[in-house]
């Protein structure tokens, strides 16, 4: 079996090199884990840097963040264990083609591509947020049958208009959430909610192969503007120690392990070797004691598979050397400052786990660090040393896909921008020069800005 599941391996990979296309002309965005194929698939090419003896796994691990869920108990029992309170039964749902989630557009719409994260003040045992003592770290409006969802999440808008310099009126919107029909009683005055999209998922090993001696130097260089920039240390429940936070809006995972372990858990209810325990608060009672998908339900070897499958997916080259109007757009990028935070360039450490992705130069758009975005974005609510007006920056590679990929453009941790200058203008804080910069553009220095995001 496992020859055939080999050669099985070398067909697909060779099928894949095939489908990357060209050749890069210019630096590769994500080193030796980079596509240049630009439609629909963009973010779900497997590296071809991946060595053929691991190709196998990615693929089972990419049948794994495909699959929907089932309750158990089922005769498949490798698939079996949805809940019992959930968000969705796929982490596809949420990530449609590996891209970003979006935001409902009304207060009757179901969220699909957005959670809402929850705690009261305070902090907890390893620093961390403290859950909500009925409705725990995130609010599930699903549940298996028996169990008492914990209610609905309702999304309003509020609306303004921002007037450019040249006159260009601008709406942007900002989310106001409320929890409706909750399940088990009013959640109380001292709740703190968070609604968060899901995020890309491809080139996430490159930036886990970042070290920390980059990131921690990153932090100490001074930048102008007042911009400072500055780690997030996150428990690592697998590791069994403090680690410095990469992945998340608020860099509050540091490994992909801790990372997809978390979304099973929070997102779909299925436990695993690192987290065990069902996603129960003890008010819940129903939920307690529904049956399981055995314990763990994920199985050791396909979270590794999972874990390898978001490593090994490539990053979409960047399509700026052809086109003039992007190049002019990446120096006008540079002299509003949006570079101090969205870093064009960082080479990564050695990692641990595959050489292939060690000493490799990227070009992610981030430096990985948290920022004070300002009142404007502010969620108040604190995660380990994030406070609650400061996010991760956000990597930008591949965000020219967005809408060919994701069918809508949704951007910043809730959604809220429907527009790449609607981003731009929430961005206040250590980002407010750089926005006011932008703000000041003639239209067609701005609109090469915008294409010059189009293109990474």
């Amino acid at each position: 079996m496992n020859l055939v599941l080999r050669a099985v391996a070398a067909i697909a990979l060779l099928l894949c090199g095939l489908a990357h296309g060209r050749e890069p002309s210019v630096p590769a965005a994500g080193g030796s884990s980079t596509t240049t194929l630009e439609s629909r698939e963009a973010y779900s090419q497997p590296s071809q840097a991946l060595p053929p003896a691991l190709l196998a796994g990615f693929f089972a691990g990419r049948s794994l963040f495909r699959q929907v869920w089932i309750i158990a108990p089922a005769l498949d029992g490798e698939v079996d264990g949805l809940g019992p309170t959930f968000n969705r039964a796929s982490c596809l749902a949420c990530h449609l083609k590996n891209g970003r989630g979006g935001a409902p557009e009304s207060h009757e719409e179901p969220l699909r591509g957005m959670l809402v994260r929850l705690s009261v003040p305070g902090i907890g045992p390893h620093g961390g947020p403290v859950p909500h003592p009925v409705y725990g770290d995130q609010f599930n409006d699903a549940a298996i049958p028996g169990v008492q969802r914990e209610g609905r999440v309702a999304i309003d808008w509020i609306r303004h208009d921002e007037v450019l310099a040249d006159g260009t009126i601008v709406e942007l919107r900002r989310p106001v959430v409320s929890l409706a029909e909750p399940g088990f009683g009013p959640p109380g005055d001292d709740i703190l909610l968070s609604p968060r999209i899901g995020a890309p998922v491809f080139g996430l090993g490159l930036l886990e192969a970042v070290s920390e001696k980059t990131m921690r130097e990153l932090a100490a260089r001074a930048k102008p503007d007042g911009v400072r920039g500055r780690v997030n240390e996150v428990w690592d429940h697998s590791l069994g120690r403090t680690v410095i936070g990469r992945f998340g809006w608020k860099a509050n995972a540091g490994t992909l392990r801790q990372q997809i372990a978390s979304a099973l858990l929070g997102d779909l209810g299925i436990t695993s070797t690192v987290l065990e325990r069902e996603n129960c608060p003890p008010a819940q009672r129903a939920c307690a004691d529904a049956v399981n998908g055995g314990t763990p339900e994920l199985s050791e070897a396909q979270l590794q598979a999972m874990v390898l499958y978001h490593q090994a997916l490539s990053v979409p080259a960047a399509r700026t050397h052809d086109d003039p109007a992007a190049l002019r757009g990446e120096q006008v990028f540079h002299r509003a400052g949006c570079g101090s935070c969205h870093l064009p360039q960082l080479t990564t450490g050695t990692h641990e786990q595959h050489a292939w992705l060690s000493h490799q130069p990227i070009a992610p758009y981030s430096d990985l660090l948290l920022h004070d975005m300002g009142e404007g974005l502010a969620d108040d609510r604190p995660d380990y040393l994030a406070s609650g007006r400061e996010w991760r920056t956000p990597p930008l590679w591949g965000i020219g896909l967005t809408a060919l990929i994701s069918e809508r453009e949704s951007y910043l941790h809730d959604g809220r921008a429907r527009s790449l200058i609607e981003a731009i203008l929430w961005h206040g804080g250590e980002a407010q020069a750089a926005r006011e910069r932008v703000r000041a553009l003639p239209a067609a220095e701005r609109e090469d800005l915008l294409r010059f995001l189009r293109s990474l």
